[in-house]
């Protein structure tokens, strides 16, 4: 027998994808359609014929090839469905109705877990962009005046936001002095995505307060840049093709909830944010994140230093009055923490040493874990790329 709260599923109590995470994805066996379960240990149950099974009233949104039916239905129904299959998972009466829809992860092909709508990016790092301020502006301020009133971002591409896994063509495009050709600073932005559930009405700013009530949870991210050709496009106007090649997400979506236990106070922010952006003690999130290049652990970057809380990026990004659509994501920017060991891209790694950006053939995987809330530790979806060489 299983005790209160414990899963009857092999291997999984106890394990960085216990009952206390429960990331959803989207999956498929051979020959057949795509479509949403959830991972516990190192197996994907199969939602959709045991909600039907047991008739719930949304058994539908299981059947789609995106979570995005799933998001669209709102808060509520994202927590009832959580403790709808927490149940599933941890009484042992629900066990022969489950238990043939428990299919091993090597027997199922992973893909994209959302439909992006919109893709926004942060600069929520005072240690990321004070030192790409001291590598681009050694002789003037780190942080332009702007920086901390408010968290700068970017409007990217959605179409070009792809799964782990898929490999990353080398871009080509314009460099510095109007040269041509494949980027030769190719880099990596280890960072922290967020994916928005309930869309808002276009005119309305969502409050700070409503976070919880948008965001369905969070997913791996790495913002691909090309530093080269960012660098001479990004004046007057920003990113632009140096970012919106490629970036690639998790294929687990972390649900809010199952990162309960890891809010934490961030550093502070003096002066303090105008009232929209909620008070200076906002919370941000204790997540810990590995960059490893090619096998190798080359730094650990941790979410809880960031300036700018998730919460304060939303109201940010909605202020104007932009709406939120489901699928929408936004990414944190390139999480680094103080020390040289925490910076989350090669151009900080590196300072200025030419041989840390990328070469055809790297492989770059972030990987992060956070507390549970049964007290252990839970591991959010990693992210992988493999360069490709660029194309004609």
């Amino acid at each position: 027998m299983t005790t209160p709260g414990t899963t009857w599923v092999e291997g999984a109590a106890g394990s960085r994808f216990d009952v206390d995470n429960l990331p959803y994805g989207v999956f498929s066996r051979a020959g057949e359609e795509p479509r949403v379960g959830v991972r516990i240990g190192d197996r994907v149950l199969d939602l959709a014929p045991v909600a039907a099974a047991e008739m719930l009233d949304v058994h539908h949104v299981f059947e789609e090839r995106s979570l995005n039916a799933l998001m669209a239905e709102g808060r509520r129904v994202r927590e009832s469905v959580r403790t709808w299959i927490t149940g599933l998972l941890t009484d042992e009466t629900e066990r022969d109705l489950v238990e043939p829809h428990l299919v091993p992860l090597a027997d199922v092909a992973l893909h994209l877990p959302i439909e992006v709508a919109d893709y926004v990016d942060f600069y929520a790092s005072e240690h990321h962009a004070t030192n790409v301020g001291r590598i681009f502006r050694p002789d003037g301020d780190a942080l332009l005046p702007n920086w901390k009133h408010l968290p700068v971002g970017y409007h990217g591409r959605s179409g070009t936001v792809v799964a782990s896994g898929t490999p990353i063509v080398r871009p080509t495009g314009q460099r510095p002095g109007g040269a041509f050709g494949p980027s030769a600073r190719l880099d990596i932005e280890a960072e922290l995505g967020f994916v928005v559930g309930t869309p808002s009405e276009l005119g309305s700013p969502v409050p700070y307060g409503a976070f919880a009530d948008h965001v369905f949870g969070v997913v791996g991210l790495n913002d691909w840049s090309a530093r080269d050709i960012q660098a001479w496009e990004y004046v007057p106007l920003g990113p632009f093709l140096g970012k919106s090649f490629a970036t690639s997400i998790s294929h687990w979506v972390t649900p809010i909830e199952a990162l309960a236990a890891a809010w934490v106070d961030l550093p502070g922010q003096d002066p303090e944010p105008l009232p929209y952006l909620g008070p200076g003690d906002t919370l941000g999130l204790d997540i810990d994140v590995e960059v490893v290049v090619n096998g190798d652990v080359v730094s650990r970057p941790p979410f809880r230093t960031m300036y700018w809380s998730p919460a304060q990026m939303l109201a940010h990004l909605t202020v104007n009055g932009a709406s939120l659509r489901t699928g929408d994501l936004y990414g944190s920017g390139t999480i680094s923490g103080p020390s040289p060991d925490q910076r989350g891209s090669l151009l900080e790694i590196g300072w200025g040493d030419e041989s840390a950006f990328l070469a055809d053939g790297d492989e770059v995987t972030l990987r992060y874990a956070a507390p549970g809330t049964s007290g252990g530790r839970i591991a959010l979806g990693e992210v992988t790329g493999v360069i490709r060489p660029a194309r004609g």
